[in-house]
């Protein structure tokens, strides 16, 4: 964990910023940045001249603070979680889903900001134990998720498959005139709308249901990618939990096809989360972190993003300047939050150099 080293400004910055490369200068004072010079600033990085790199903090577009592999955790754990996922530079963090209200947590000013979809929400039995609202009625999901759009930060998130029991494979959880009357009450709501999918089945009724985005999208076919073109839905793919697939298929003795099913999901996610990136389809950076997954991850899925045919820039950029134009936070712009990173290496170089921000600066004080 790193402690405040400057807890006052102002500040001072210069350095290249991304995604072109010139040079930038920013002071910062009462944790806002300032493109004109502030008096009395102390520069923090960047005194040689503009050497190195400053960019905004990083997103982490899938996490789940507050979440551990048996459910909710102890709010302690929580802001350990946080802590880590500022550390490693992420200072927005769009969760995905928690049983622990962590709302509490808006009051630690050395913690990053959280953009919450309030609890997972499924039907009984068809998710992990412990972390969904059940819904014994499919019918009960619109009001459902209203209530928990008002609970939120302007997102909701549903289950949109996961194994059933008597198929013993993955299957969709709700009818499509469900999602589609659960995804207007959300819009009704100001809020938007995302899906756990990991299956082909689930994908044509959620897509049709005017949902923003999907989560993992290892199902999508020729078919769902050109259904999220044409609807516009954004696709945050987690690929560094797709990696485990094979260990889900291990673990699932009792259920052959499913197993079966989750090795050629796994075979050939890259070729169907590059197709919808040659598509067009928009990509955040989300690590999954939370259940299983540490946090503090979010270079190593960034690393990831390349694999699918994202150039460096343009992967550091879905978890960075583009994931915040996404979600309606500023980058780095005069009036802005001072959330920064500062690098002595080119931050597009892999994960050793990015998951290591030389400065990190959160509400105008470093880390």
């Amino acid at each position: 964990m790193r402690d405040a080293s400057v807890v006052a400004g102002p500040l001072h910055v210069r350095g290249r910023g991304l995604p072109d490369g010139e040079p930038v200068e920013w002071w910062i004072a009462d944790g806002i940045l300032r493109a004109e010079r502030v008096s009395g600033a102390r520069t923090v990085f960047g005194a040689d001249g503009a050497a190195g790199w400053v960019i905004p903090g990083l997103v982490d577009a899938h996490c789940h603070v507050g979440l551990g592999p048996h459910g909710a955790v102890e709010l302690a754990e929580a802001i350990a979680q946080a802590e880590t996922d500022r550390d490693a530079g992420a200072l927005l963090l769009r969760d995905c889903g928690s049983p622990l209200d962590t709302r509490s947590l808006d009051a630690h000013h050395d913690l990053p900001q959280i953009i919450r979809a309030g609890r997972h929400l499924a039907r009984p039995k068809r998710y992990l134990p412990n972390y969904a609202i059940e819904l014994e009625d499919e019918w009960q999901l619109p009001g459902v998720v209203a209530e928990q759009a008002r609970r939120g930060d302007g997102w909701v998130k549903l289950v949109g498959d996961w194994i059933d029991r008597s198929v013993g494979d993955l299957a969709p959880l709700w009818s499509d005139g469900v999602l589609a009357a659960a995804v207007d009450a959300a819009h009704a709501e100001g809020a938007r709308v995302t899906a756990h999918v990991f299956g082909e089945d689930a994908l044509p009724g959620l897509i049709a249901s005017g949902i923003d985005c999907i989560e993992h999208g290892t199902g999508l076919t020729e078919d769902t990618v050109a259904m999220m073109v044409e609807y516009g839905t954004a696709l945050v793919p987690t690929l560094i939990n797709i990696e485990n697939f094979p260990g889900f298929a291990a673990a699932a003795t009792r259920f052959p096809v499913y197993a079966a099913h989750m090795r050629d999901l796994h075979a050939r996610f890259r070729q169907r989360i590059g197709a919808a990136h040659d598509a067009g389809i928009p990509i955040y950076a989300g690590s999954d972190a939370g259940g299983s997954i540490p946090h503090g991850l979010i270079a190593r899925e960034v690393e990831a993003l390349k694999g699918i045919g994202m150039t460096p820039t343009d992967a550091v950029g879905a978890a960075c300047w583009d994931a915040r134009t996404w979600l309606g936070r500023p980058a780095l712009a005069d009036g802005a939050p001072a959330d920064l990173l500062c690098f002595a290496d080119d931050p597009r170089s892999g994960p050793g150099v990015l998951s290591r921000p030389d400065r990190v600066i959160l509400r105008g004080r470093v880390y």
